[in-house]
């Protein structure tokens, strides 16, 4: 059993990093027909994510959000489900979070911000809770109503920011009032960081630990074997289901609050952003593994932060990153026709 986990591993760790290089392959190679020298590009990118402090920094504030909303794709999937509904997952936590602070502004800052933490976490659970509810008890497709929800989520969105909740003095960009300043989530002491990074990397190694090494774990990976046999050996299937739902979608809607509580300060149209897309993306990179998830996020988050380098240095467009992050999702689906082929399996009778 070891030895096939040991194989398992090796052999997405191998379709990970051939993904990564074909799609940088392939990237270089759109690069040179835009007429810049790809070295020099890659170059530029590195500088931009990793090569001074400042960097560093830039990187880790924005792979924040992917880590969180990665778990979001990633939990489900251990259960042989595949849901999308990252970004609506994001926006409704962003909502309710900017309408808690709102609420809680004549209130201590502790109490505003875990009242913010809480709500966020709430509306994230319960918008992809009724999806996990709609799969299992009404059989409809996760994929597809978690798609259709993120368009509903920007829409009341945008709604509010329009109508309803509009601040009058946000002129140019439709915006809700701001939260009481003292209530805004601070940095990490010595980072210009702020503290999403230690939420979103002890959620994952918290439910790493969770699922790898608890009764509930196990389950979870039964179900996702095969479900038939988990129901058989008496277990609780739906409200695990369900459970794993409401964790996911909570894990997206506390990246939302963290963009409303320390980046923002109100919920705008900046909360669509593709936070939860790249979540996506980092989920099938990592291949769903809850620890893999920390690196993946970190290096998309210096995909990221090297965007506007590109721009000032070879007047290339802020989204040319996109077309890399487009390609490695493309070159991820791909490699998924060499799972299992990729390294000899012992024969069945072999231990």
């Amino acid at each position: 059993m070891r030895h096939h986990l040991s194989i398992d591993l090796a052999e997405a760790l191998l379709l990970a990093l051939g993904t990564l290089l074909l799609a940088g392959a392939l990237f270089g190679l759109f690069v040179a027909f835009a007429g810049e020298d790809p070295a020099a590009v890659f170059y530029s990118m590195y500088q931009g994510a990793f090569g001074t402090w400042f960097s560093w920094q830039d990187t880790l504030q924005r792979a924040t959000p992917f880590m969180l909303t990665a778990l979001c794709t990633a939990l489900p999937a251990r259960l042989g489900l595949l849901v999308i509904g990252n970004e609506g997952a994001l926006v409704v936590g962003g909502i309710t979070a900017a309408l808690t602070g709102i609420a809680l502004s004549g209130t201590a800052p502790l109490f505003a911000q875990t009242g913010m933490f809480l709500a966020a976490a709430m509306a994230g659970g319960v918008w992809i809770g009724a999806v996990i509810w709609l799969r299992h008890y009404r059989g409809v497709n996760e994929t597809i109503s978690s798609l259709l929800l993120n368009y509903i989520a920007i829409a009341i969105l945008l709604h509010l920011v329009n109508g309803p909740l509009r601040d009058p003095s946000s002129l140019n960009k439709p915006s809700t009032p701001a939260i009481n300043e003292a209530s805004m989530l601070g940095a990490i002491p010595g980072l210009d960081v702020h503290w999403g990074l230690v939420y979103g990397v002890l959620a994952c190694l918290l439910l790493f630990a969770v699922f790898r090494y608890t009764t509930v774990g196990f389950a979870a990976r039964m179900i996702g074997g095969n479900i038939r046999a988990a129901q058989m050996n008496g277990i609780a299937v739906g409200p695990l289901l369900l459970t794993v739902g409401c964790v996911a979608g909570a894990a997206a809607g506390l990246a939302g609050m963290l963009e409303v509580a320390a980046v923002h300060g109100r919920a705008n149209d900046s909360l669509v952003v593709g936070y939860g897309y790249v979540g996506i993306l980092v989920a099938f990179l990592a291949r769903h593994n809850l620890l893999m998830i920390v690196p993946v996020a970190i290096l998309f988050g210096g995909i990221e932060a090297s965007g506007g380098l590109l721009q000032r240095r070879f007047d290339l467009p802020d989204a040319t990153v996109t077309v890399l992050q487009g390609l490695i999702f493309l070159l991820i689906l791909v490699s998924e026709t060499f799972r299992g082929r990729l390294l000899p399996r012992p024969h069945p009778g072999v231990a």
